[in-house]
Parts: structure tokens; sequence; C-alpha cells
């Protein structure tokens, strides 16, 4: 049979049963899930592809066990109360903001964003998948512990290498000796998308038209996780919000967080609008703290663009986050630290402490980490991309977005961490433009 990651039903009962843990499924029906994830086992159902040498006839009948399992849980998530509708949030949030007219924004800052967030996205690359321990191994091995610069392969023991291996469809072009301009990255392509999505339709946009953007300029190869099973979805016929739903294990995993800066930047100082926007993109893929995350960012981006501080940032992101959520308590909890303890590490143990059991690239821990790197840096913009990348989890997805933050912050980056100004894109007429060109054409995009 062929195999399709992320989207094969025999390969997401586990992550739908892990869903159920964290969700509260499994507290609140012990006995029912208990069942679902013993016939699975059962059958012999794991999360990896089917065992060598199975027969086709009992691939095909795990398949079909699988798709049975996945609706009889969705329908236990039916039963789970999170706020989805927009309105339902903005009543979770007791400090939702006013709407705010449009700030004033020095071009500076805009093109400083854009900078910060390729700066922490390629930083991050090489280590993709890595745990924090490999991490500050290899920089510690090449004399960049603490992190002050590109990773680098100049130096590095064989062992070390051998122990802790680049994610190698990055190391290629994001390691210190190979940068050559700013390489492709989802992380990137995701703000050209809404940048394109904004131009062409307005700050009124729709969620399908967010989804037909992604049919005509979204390859499908380059989508993963939640962004796979929704692009799936869509082939198959279904329409948003259902996209998010339907054996969709990932909809709380990091990939709408990614998507949402420039909502906030072609909103200065609007926390509100931006999360709006963030919003009706976000629903095609995710719900609830994926839903969050992705308005959580949004709004941290909008107040970066006039405020003066980081902790007023994170405050601004938090004020979109309905109170009583994970990803609220969470982020709560990571500033916390951020703010009691000296020594980053210290602060990044805790985190691991509460959510290591999470998916590294689910929204909840990496959201904490962007939350407490940014309050613990100081206003440096190289301590906060550092602290988010040797946090270790989505690396080059939480530099991308504390970049993104301290770039516009400080109205640039400092100028070991500009590359030349090309960047790299499969997406239709980005490719080889510059990070001035897109920087004005976010300022065109802000309301008047």
């Amino acid at each position: 049979m062929i195999r399709l990651t992320w989207v094969q039903p025999e390969d997401l009962v586990g992550h739908e049963l892990r869903q159920a843990a964290e969700d509260g499924r499994a507290a609140k029906f012990p006995e029912d899930l208990a069942r679902i994830a013993a016939v699975w086992h059962d059958a012999g159902g794991h999360d990896a592809p089917p065992r060598a040498g199975a027969s086709e006839p009992d691939a095909i009948r795990l398949r079909g066990l699988a798709e049975d399992l996945l609706d009889e849980l969705a329908y236990f998530a039916t039963l789970v109360p999170e706020p989805l509708d927009l309105a339902e949030i903005i009543a979770a949030c007791p400090s939702w903001p006013a709407a705010s007219a449009v700030a004033t924004v020095d071009p500076a800052r805009v093109l400083g964003a854009w900078q910060g967030r390729a700066a922490g996205c390629v930083l991050g690359k090489p280590v993709e998948k890595i745990p924090r321990e490999g991490i500050r191994e290899i920089a510690e091995a090449t004399g960049n512990w603490p992190i002050t610069g590109w990773f680098t392969a100049r130096g590095l023991p064989d062992d070390i290498a051998a122990r802790w291996p680049w994610n190698r469809r990055s190391a290629v072009n994001s390691l210190a000796e190979n940068i050559d301009g700013i390489p492709e990255d989802d992380d990137l392509n995701y703000p050209l998308l809404a940048l394109s999505l904004l131009e062409r339709h307005g700050r009124g946009f729709t969620t399908d038209d967010v989804a037909k953007l992604w049919l005509d300029e979204l390859p499908a190869g380059r989508t993963f996780t939640a962004e796979r099973v929704a692009y799936r979805n869509l082939l198959s016929g279904l329409e948003p919000p259902h996209t998010a739903t339907y054996r969709n294990p990932f909809r709380e995993w990091i990939g709408a967080l990614i998507r949402a800066d420039v909502y906030g930047w072609v909103n200065p100082g609007d926390p509100a609008a931006a999360a709006e926007l963030a919003w009706r993109d976000a629903r095609l893929t995710h719900t609830a703290n994926g839903l969050y995350g992705a308005m959580f960012v949004a709004a941290m981006c909008a107040q970066s663009l006039v405020a003066s501080t980081a902790e007023e940032v994170v405050a601004a992101g938090l004020s979109v986050v309905p109170e009583g959520s994970r990803l609220r308590d969470a982020v709560a909890e990571a500033v916390a630290d951020a703010r009691e303890l000296p020594d980053f590490e210290q602060v990044a143990d805790r985190l691991h402490e509460r959510h290591g059991g999470l998916h590294w690239v689910h929204t909840i821990n990496n959201a904490a980490l962007v939350a407490a790197a940014l309050v613990h840096s100081g206003g440096d913009f190289t301590t906060a991309i550092a602290g988010a990348v040797a946090g270790g989890w989505d690396t080059d997805s939480a530099g991308a977005t504390v970049g993104s933050v301290m770039g516009a912050l400080n109205g640039g980056v400092p100028e070991r961490w500009l590359m030349r100004d090309h960047l790299a894109s499969s997406l239709t007429g980005f490719d080889g433009m510059g990070l001035d060109e897109l920087a004005r054409r976010t300022r065109e995009m802000m309301r008047p």
C-alpha cells in the first residue's frame, strides 16, 4: 500500500488517543476511551506503518478499523466544550482588548519583524527534531554556547555529529558555512501566503478564501500535520470548519500559530483585529488551543510594532486567549518562571517538566517557550532567539516567532543575523524577493 505521512487513518489513531488524553476526554470518559484503545492495540494497531510482511488484506482491514475508531473518538470530542466560535472566544476573554485606531509605525519596525522572523527561523532549522541536550552539545562543541551565532558543522567532532544528526533537509542551506540568502521554509512561506491573501481579498477575507488560495498556490507536499489533513479534506469535498475536525488529530498542533504574524503586522496596536483575522485563517485547520495559539501570536505581533517591552507584547497576546484554557495557563506559568529564574536553562527545565509529554510540534509547549524566551530576554534579540531554539521542540518555528516580535520591538536585528536579502520560495511570485519589498507590501495592507 502507498504510504503518505500524516493522512493514513491507521497512522492517526494513536495521535487521536493522545489528543483525547490532553483535551480531557480520557478523564471524562475513561471506560469508553480505554475500550477504544484496547480494540486498536488488540488488532495490532500502532503509530507506525504496518509491520513488515503484513498482507494487503490485513492492512486494508486495519485501515477500516482505524476509520471506525477515529469517527467514534470524534463523537466524544463533541462532548468536551471548548469555545471555537469567535464570539464565544471573546466572551471567554475578560480582558479582550478594545478596537483601536491604527497606530503610526516606523517602517524600520515592519522590516525588523520580517528580518527577525527570517533569522530566528534559519537559526533553528538545522537543529529541528534534535532534543535540548543534543542542541547544547553541538553548540558547546563548536564554541557557540550560549548560542550567539549560526550553527556550524566546522569543528564538530564526528561522534557528536553521529549522535545528533542535523535536519538534513535544512542543514544544507542553514549552517553558517552554507547560508547564501534566506532559504525556503514553511515558517516563511505561510506569512507570504497571508500577505497574498490580504492583497487578493482584503481584510474581509473568509476561511473559504484561505482554502482556495491554498489549493491554487500551496503544493500539498509542502504541508504537514494538520495542514496536510485539512488539504486532504478539501480535496475530499469537505468545507471549513469541518476541514479542521474530520480525522485530524493534529488540530491543536503548531501549524496555525506559524501562519499568524502578518495578521498582526497589518494591525499595529490593535490586537483584537489581528486575532480575528488569525481566527479566520486558523479555523481551516485547527480547533481550541490550536486556534488560540494563532490568535495569541497575531495579537503579540500587532502589539510588537508599537510596544516598548516584551512584557507588553505577551500581555497583549494573553488578552485574546480564553480564561481557563490550557494554553493560557501554560503561558502564564511560563511567564512567571521567566520572571523568577535568572538562568533560562532553569526556565526550560520547568517547561519540559510540565509539557514534556506533548509532541514537539504541539501549540501549548511551543507557545509557552516563546513567551518565556521573550520575557526572559531583557529586550536583547540574540538572547531571545537563542532561548527559543535552545529550549528544543519546534526550534525553527519558535525561533521565527520570537525573532518576529523582537525584530519589531527593536526596529531591526543585529548585523550578525542579517542574511543576503534574497528569499527562496516555491510560492508564485515570491522567489528571490527581498525582505524590504515584503515590508513595503505589508505596510500597504495596514488600515488607512
